[in-house]
């Protein structure tokens, strides 16, 4: 974080300092909300959460090392007393960004290949310069303001992803640290339960680009209606990214390799340059373009920008993650969240990294429910169900109740698979099915919303690797 004391941090938030020996002592060290996190010079926040309160871990934060507690009440160490800790992390890090005059601020949004294409900005930018970026997921109205809080000095980027679950929530993510360059990926249908429909969930996505400065740019998907229609909603200037003819960042002869990796030629108004990629899957073809559009803005060039993309990895678990096992049964974690539209492109990269013909290998799609999608949950749960089938999935496991009931009863109907999809209640009824029945060679790919757990499956499959590997 840029040097703040203490008397600093009291006048941005608002708060009062108590049991403070000393308010020209200085924080030196990250912001954090997790007291595990804590290091010299840090100053810990102490979050009143739905399980967990923060203050109760404030007198080992400080015996760590925290130079003091962002805290809603006294509590015996020194500590800066605010009316709302989270909206006080807000007002700290507006302050801390405005003493950062050359740093870029990206945002994004969308609502899916957030975590995925926020990666891929990093890893790109930090080509140019020191670059700080959201850690994980964390996109929400504590995770926001705790990213932007590490900014230092020299900082040239940082690079925000945006999350919402209700109407306001990107504008005032957007009021805390403003964004120069704002991105929007596309409007999907995670979270319609709690929006209502996907026309609300663009309207909020929308807040993004509607708060940008006249200087500033609004990336947004060209083959997506719900947010080339964002362009009139801007007053700064636009940039479109996707597959379409009239998208100033496109690709063109879009392919897959042997194991699901794409290629393409990224065609630029600065020129164009080929691009093959580590990444499994076709979607990345769109969060790559995104990337691309962010990192020309912010001054790389073209061939810079396809040799950043064709290293780019994941800086995120759980998302794609493809281990092989000594066996050659390769595990394809993507259970880190889930919703209709990531779905659908997991299963298709399966598909794909399963390959056709006399050399396919088995292929086995371990799907739990996905949470939030309100009256639209059974259709859309029966369409992935659907869906495996059309891709010539060789096994659907549905793991969990009504909702994985029906992804299983969805495909079905669509072919006469018989036993070729199961349903399992839990996590260790599909660990113990796919230890019984997975063979040397197969794909198994894991993937459901995070409050399922599924990643459960694939880390059992690995140790199992690991359990066989020491007995060899």
């Amino acid at each position: 974080m840029i040097p703040l004391t203490l008397a600093e941090v009291a006048q941005a938030t608002g708060g009062t300092l108590f049991d403070t020996p000393d308010p020209q002592a200085p924080v030196t060290g990250p912001v954090v909300h997790d007291s595990r996190e804590v290091e010299p010079g840090a100053l810990f926040a102490a979050v009143v959460g739905e399980r967990v309160d923060g203050h109760d871990y404030a007198v080992g934060a400080v015996e760590r090392g925290a130079v003091a507690v962002l805290a809603s009440r006294r509590i015996g160490v020194p500590a800066v007393v605010v009316d709302d800790v989270v909206e006080a992390l807000g007002r700290l890090a507006h302050a801390v960004a405005e003493k950062a005059a050359g740093t870029t601020v990206v945002a994004l949004t969308g609502s899916a290949g957030k975590t995925g294409t926020k990666d891929l900005i990093a890893q790109l930018l930090q080509q140019a310069g020191p670059t700080v970026y959201t850690l994980g997921n964390a996109n929400n109205e504590i995770g926001a303001p705790v990213t932007a809080l590490r900014l230092t000095a020299d900082t040239r980027f940082l690079v925000l992803e945006m999350g919402a679950r209700h109407k306001g929530d990107i504008a005032a993510l957007s009021a805390i640290v403003p964004p120069r360059i704002g991105l929007v990926l596309n409007v999907g249908s995670a979270h319609v339960g709690e929006f209502g429909s996907r026309e609300a969930i663009a309207e909020a996505k929308g807040e993004l680009v509607e708060g940008l400065d006249p200087t500033g740019v609004a990336v947004l998907n060209a083959d997506d209606p719900l947010v080339r229609a964002m362009a009139a909603r801007t007053r700064a200037r636009v940039v479109f990214f996707g597959e379409s003819p009239d998208a100033q960042v496109r690709a063109v002869d879009v392919r897959l390799d042997g194991t699901g990796r794409p290629a393409f030629t990224l065609v630029t108004p600065a020129g164009s340059a080929p691009v093959a990629m580590r990444l499994y899957g076709e979607h990345h073809v769109s969060n790559a373009l995104a990337a691309a559009a962010v990192a020309l803005e912010c001054g790389l060039g073209v061939a810079e920008v396809a040799a950043g993309l064709g290293g780019a990895g994941s800086l995120s678990r759980w998302r794609m993650e493809l281990t092989e096992r000594a066996d050659g049964v390769t595990v394809v974690n993507d259970a880190y969240n889930a919703n209709p539209e990531s779905m659908r492109a997991a299963l298709r990269a399966l598909a794909a990294i399963g390959g056709r013909g006399p050399e396919a290998r088995r292929t086995w799609a371990v799907l739990g429910e996905m949470r939030e999608l309100g009256e639209d949950s059974l259709a859309e749960h029966d369409a992935v169900g659907r869906l495996a089938v059309r891709l010539n999935i060789t096994t659907l496991v549905a793991v969990g109740g009504r909702d994985a009931a029906c992804m299983e009863l969805g495909a079905r109907n669509e072919g006469s698979w018989g036993e070729e999809s199961v349903l399992v209640s839990d996590v260790g009824a599909a660990i113990g099915l796919l230890r019984e029945r997975v063979r040397p060679g197969d794909v198994v790919l894991v993937k459901a919303s995070r409050s399922v757990g599924l990643e459960r499956v694939a880390e059992a499959l690995l140790s199992d690797d690991a359990v066989d590997g020491a007995s060899s």
